[in-house]
């Protein structure tokens, strides 16, 4: 079986090894969502993942409601993203961005309108003096509307030098919303049956693999249990033939976000679906969450994920690769700095031969 450290092939991209950086929000862009300078250096030093996949990266103004995250749907944002995607090849790296549409989960106070959702719904408050808006049910110009702006920040993605792009499906977002019985209450071909609440997903992922390549495409998901108000009555019988759409349209690979019990982000007792879908889905996969460098490759080793993704280790550990080869020991990150401005908890956490020296 292949080992942490080996190459893997991903559609079109060629990846060095198979440790991975997962989406990270970090909000260090501007309030128009254009990306800074410090982004170069934060994605630089990030450079020898086997890939990175970007922060959520939004695909429209309605679809981006976090303050100071980053999008990829004017000119301006595009022409930014470009000396960051430049410095890490340079650096040898591989980066992807993630596509993002938040629905539901967009505050009407950063976006300027009624959120979009699959159904009119309301996510749970997490702060009582700013709950999130009610959600408006998308039309099917909306739905149309949405994934003409999946393909357009993909080709804006290819423009930007990316190497190929995620769409964000997972965590309780807009894609999310409609895979999951809990906030998909549709009776039209977007809603009720499994097969049906596939198809937004499945459409989606199809437009941007028309726009930019099947072997430039990939996918987030986070199957079991409840995320951000979302969840679903039986995952098994959604998320398996999703994976399963997903592995017919030829992607480059999968993701899949899986919360355990003991989840320092996120628990759940619902029982993790990727052996499932590693049967129907043939092509890379790639899994998430609470991963050291032995569980990882204990589940290289079982056969039941090709690479594995690592998110908060590499907020302090830009060389996690080199870390995770050697047995060092991790930086600890400091959460007060995960969404703030500047360059303090972001590009200033100490490389291995920096601490040696």
């Amino acid at each position: 079986m292949p080992s942490l450290f080996d190459p893997i092939q991903l559609g079109d991209i060629h990846a060095a090894n198979r440790i991975f950086m997962s989406p990270l929000t970090r909000g260090r862009s501007t309030d128009g969502h254009v990306p800074t300078e410090i982004m170069i250096d934060y994605y630089r030093q990030r450079a020898s993942a086997g890939l990175i996949i970007t922060e959520g990266t939004g695909v429209s103004q309605e679809g981006l409601g976090w303050p100071n995250a980053p999008g990829l749907w004017t000119e301006e944002q595009v022409e930014a993203w470009k000396p960051v995607t430049a410095a890490v090849h340079e650096a040898g790296g591989k980066i992807v961005a993630q596509i993002w549409h938040m629905g539901r989960l967009s505050r009407p106070d950063v976006i300027g309108m009624t959120p979009l959702s699959s159904s009119a719904t309301r996510a749970p408050y997490h702060k009582e003096p700013n709950p999130y808006g009610e959600a408006r049910a998308a039309t099917l110009d909306d739905i149309t509307r949405v994934q003409d702006d999946y393909a357009t920040a993909a080709r804006n993605a290819i423009r930007a030098g990316f190497d190929g792009v995620q769409l964000h499906g997972a965590n309780g977002y807009l894609i999310d919303q409609f895979l999951r019985d809990g906030t998909n209450h549709r009776d039209d071909d977007y809603g009720g049956s499994p097969e049906n609440r596939i198809r937004f997903m499945r459409e989606s992922v199809a437009r941007v693999a028309d726009a930019i390549g099947a072997g430039r495409t990939g996918i987030r998901l986070s199957p079991n249990g409840e995320t951000q108000g979302a969840d679903d009555s039986d995952p098994a019988s959604v998320f398996v033939p999703a994976a399963a759409a997903l592995d017919a349209l030829g992607i480059a690979f999968l993701e899949l976000r899986e919360q355990g019990p003991d989840g320092t982000f996120g628990k759940s007792d619902v029982p993790k679906l990727s052996p499932e879908i590693r049967k129907v889905f043939k092509g890379p996969l790639v899994l998430n969450q609470d991963y050291d460098g032995a569980s990882a490759q204990a589940d290289l080793d079982s056969g039941v994920a090709d690479a594995i993704a690592f998110g908060r280790k590499y907020i302090a550990n830009p060389d996690l690769v080199e870390r995770l080869r050697q047995g060092a020991p991790l930086n600890q990150d400091d959460p007060k700095t995960w969404y703030s401005k500047g360059r303090e908890g972001y590009t200033d956490y100490p490389a291995l031969e920096t601490q040696d020296a």
